[in-house]
C-alpha cells in the first residue's frame, strides 16, 4: 500500500511540475504615438513647425459652449507625432502666432488654442 502511495505522489508531482507554469509575455496596449490639434476663433489654414519637420493643417473651430467635446482627429486638423518634448511654432498667412514647448504622452490628443 505504502507503495502505491509513493508512486502516486511521485506521478502527482510529476504532473503538477509539467504544467507549462512560467514566464510569458504579452504585448498589447496602444501605439506609441501623441497627438496635436490647434483651436481658433474660426477654422483657417496653418503651417505648424515640429522639432523642424514642417505640416500643412487647418485649425478647428471653438465652440464657447462644448467645453469638454471630442474633436474628430482627421487629416486636416491633426499632427501625430511620438511621445516627448516638442519645439512647436504655428505660423498663418506669414505671421508667426504660438512659439512653445509641448510635452505630449502617449496616447494624448493635445489641444492647443491659438
Amino acid at each position: 500500500m505504502k507503495k502505491i502511495i509513493v508512486i502516486f505522489a511521485c506521478f502527482a508531482a510529476l504532473l503538477f511540475a509539467g504544467c507549462g507554469v512560467g514566464s510569458y509575455s504579452v504585448s498589447s496596449g496602444q501605439a506609441d504615438e501623441g497627438y496635436v490639434t490647434f483651436v481658433a476663433s474660426s477654422a483657417y489654414d496653418i503651417t505648424v513647425d515640429i522639432d523642424g519637420q514642417t505640416y500643412k493643417c487647418k485649425t478647428v473651430k471653438e465652440i464657447p459652449h462644448k467645453t469638454r467635446r471630442d474633436i474628430k482627429k482627421t487629416a486636416q486638423n491633426t499632427i501625430t507625432v511620438k511621445p516627448g518634448t516638442h519645439n512647436l511654432k504655428v505660423s498663418a498667412g506669414g505671421q508667426e502666432k504660438l512659439s512653445q514647448k509641448v510635452f505630449i504622452s502617449a496616447q494624448e490628443t493635445k489641444i492647443i488654442k491659438l
